[in-house]
């Protein structure tokens, strides 16, 4: 199921767009999408962190008390991943949105044609983010574990432990190095190898101070003394150069 959130604070453009979205997915039925309307970003972001996120957050950028830069803010920090599109009537704000890695910026009014040019981009996207995985050999049997759970990967003994948003969970016992059993997460660039037994996925990372990675859910991750200014740089280079293709 494609889960799309579209906030706008005014009446008539939230039902305009609406329909734009409804008749979208009418075409794209395969894609069994799901719209929710919300007229602020309190409502959104209370929705998101009691009921959980979006693949695709259809956003105003004018909107009182919370902005939609504000919105997506919080939701970076927060880890939320989804492809975020932005309408508005004034461009001032596009710098604003590479800050939050956001998938594109439209400006009202919004064609259809190029509407559905963009949200089929944002869908292909998120569907390769969301279906990304490594295959993990247990004691329970082998497990297919989504690369968008893990928060991060260490070396526990002989084991790979990794740190899921749902759990934890051990491999079997490796028999080769950490470098070889991480190479299909680091072959992602939201992870980054921290060391000789760190893998840490950057979209869980909400801040770098010193040898400490501080992680969206309060977990904080000590970094190795030779690792961590690259880190820091590396962390702050994905923040910057992910998404956007406006």
């Amino acid at each position: 199921m494609l889960r799309i959130a579209l906030c706008d604070d005014e009446e008539k453009h939230l039902e305009k767009m609406n329909a734009l979205l409804e008749s979208y997915l009418q075409s794209r039925p395969h894609l069994n999408g799901q719209v929710e309307l919300f007229s602020s970003g309190h409502a959104l972001l209370t929705h998101r962190e009691k009921q959980g996120g979006f693949d695709l957050y259809i956003l105003d950028i004018l909107m009182p008390s919370a902005s939609g830069i504000d919105i997506a803010r919080r939701l970076r920090a927060l880890g939320d991943g989804g492809e975020i599109i932005y309408l508005t009537h004034s461009n001032d704000f596009a710098s604003d949105s590479y800050d939050v890695r956001a998938f594109f910026y439209l400006l009202k009014p919004v064609t259809e044609r190029k509407f559905f040019q963009v949200l089929d981009e944002a869908v292909e996207k998120s569907s390769k983010r969301k279906n990304q995985a490594v295959m993990v050999h247990t004691t329970e049997g082998t497990q297919r574990i989504l690369l968008d759970r893990i928060r991060y990967v260490e070396r526990v003994g002989r084991c790979m432990r990794y740190y899921c948003t749902d759990g934890i969970i051990d491999s079997q016992t490796i028999r080769v190095s950490f470098r070889e059993m991480v190479a299909p997460l680091l072959a992602d660039r939201r992870f980054c190898l921290c060391g000789a037994s760190f893998a840490l996925n950057f979209q869980y990372v909400i801040g770098v101070n010193g040898q400490t990675a501080l992680l969206n859910n309060g977990q904080t991750v000590t970094l190795p003394r030779a690792a961590a200014s690259e880190f820091k740089k590396a962390w702050g280079n994905y923040w910057l150069e992910e998404g956007t293709v406006w």
